[in-house]
């Protein structure tokens, strides 16, 4: 595959286990002169960096002061007008809560090349980790994914429209789990429903608690998960596998070639 300089590629990292990465995300890290990495980036990735590329941490964490998405558009232009070719790894996808839309803009408008290498998403991967399929014959026609907090910018959710969707994934909603719960039983969703969260899901740090869409919050508090934690909520909850081996087969499989040391992983 032939590479070009001077061009930004937004690199989806995957949902936390390394080896879920593209293969086509991997070929362009290894080439990359500048990567620009966020937080929840599978950090054994930064191993397969050449030695001679730029590392810039552009992470956010919550509930602290976050860098400006402005500052991030510059660096990406900056390094690209440079003639670099830089990757912006992100984890999951991109495009899915991941502000790549408005990177992608940022640089079109300055004139530089910007390609999308779409990433799994944890709004698939984390359900899946614990053994539940978004989609499901009878169980589950349709899900939707919603973003559990938005920097008070947009519209309020629409709790009645999502009261009517099959399954409910929940991306960054664990600081308002107990306000989005109580929110979709006021607009008529059974508090029966079944619901489960996974904590760093992929990893070998993932947890899982299951309950109802009424209890949920409760037990999430109980067993202290931490964010960042994937809720999913409909019927196809129930099918969550609760034995943690269902999950540490597929860390088995990862590439001991993944851990070791690094001089930039501190």
């Amino acid at each position: 595959m032939e590479m070009s300089t001077g061009t930004v590629y937004l690199v989806g990292a995957g949902p936390g286990d390394p080896d879920l990465i593209t293969v086509k995300g991997l070929e362009l890290l290894r080439r990359a002169g500048v990567v620009v990495y966020d937080r929840l980036i599978p950090r054994e990735l930064l191993l397969q960096c050449r030695r001679t590329a730029e590392l810039i941490h552009m992470g956010k964490k919550p509930g602290r002061p976050s860098i400006a998405q402005e500052q991030i558009n510059r660096i990406l232009i900056d390094r690209a007008l440079q003639g670099k070719l830089v990757v912006r790894l992100k984890g999951g996808d991109p495009f899915v809560f991941g502000r790549g839309g408005e990177e992608q803009q940022a640089c079109q408008k300055a004139g530089v090349h910007c390609i999308v290498v779409p990433g799994v998403s944890s709004a698939l991967a984390a359900p899946a980790s614990v053994g539940i399929p978004v989609t499901y014959r009878q169980k589950s026609r349709h899900f939707v994914v919603v973003t559990g907090h938005s920097n008070g910018e947009g519209d309020p959710l629409d709790y009645s429209a999502l009261a009517s969707i099959d399954t409910i994934v929940i991306l960054m909603g664990r600081s308002k789990l107990v306000e989005f719960c109580e929110s979709l039983m006021i607009a008529g969703k059974d508090p029966a429903t079944p619901a489960a969260c996974v904590e760093w899901a992929t990893t070998q740090k993932q947890k899982l608690t299951t309950g109802s869409l009424r209890s949920i919050a409760a037990l999430v508090e109980q067993d202290k998960l931490q964010p960042p934690v994937v809720t999913i909520v409909g019927e196809v909850a129930a099918l969550a596998a609760t034995s943690d081996s269902f999950a540490r087969e597929c860390w088995q499989l990862a590439d001991p070639a993944h851990r070791g040391d690094h001089p930039w992983l501190s």
